[in-house]
């Protein structure tokens, strides 16, 4: 069964720097754009950053531009997160997810993880 799991959040300083992994089993992954998604409390969940399949092509929100960077690995079925110049408003929880499609909404997405925790201290 298909399955995404993410690792490597935690607790950091603002300003500090965080690298987001997630382990993609179950299905060829490989052929499908990958995404960050994040959610803070009490607000809706949204688009960080995709990558095609091929990882030629990546887009990030313009939140995170310049700060944030898409990648992924298909030989180990990885896709990464590096999280640079952290700041408060950066803090949710976040899910990487899977289309069959090049998209950045939500509902384009078909297979999600469970989430792993960002808190960035002030």
């Amino acid at each position: 069964q298909a399955q995404l799991v993410e690792s490597g959040g935690g607790l950091v300083q603002a300003g500090g720097s965080l690298r987001l992994s997630c382990a993609a089993s179950g299905r060829t992954f490989s052929s499908y754009t990958m995404g960050w998604f994040r959610q803070a409390p009490g607000k809706e969940r949204e688009f960080v950053a995709a990558i095609s399949w091929t990882g030629g092509s990546t887009y990030t929100a313009d939140s995170v531009k310049g700060r944030f960077t898409i990648s992924r690995d298909n030989a180990k079925n990885m896709v990464y997160l590096q999280m640079n110049s952290l700041k408060p408003e950066d803090a949710a929880v976040y899910y990487c997810a899977a289309s069959t499609n090049w998209a950045f909404n939500i509902n384009d997405y078909d297979y999600w993880g469970q989430g792993t925790q960002v808190t960035v201290s002030s």
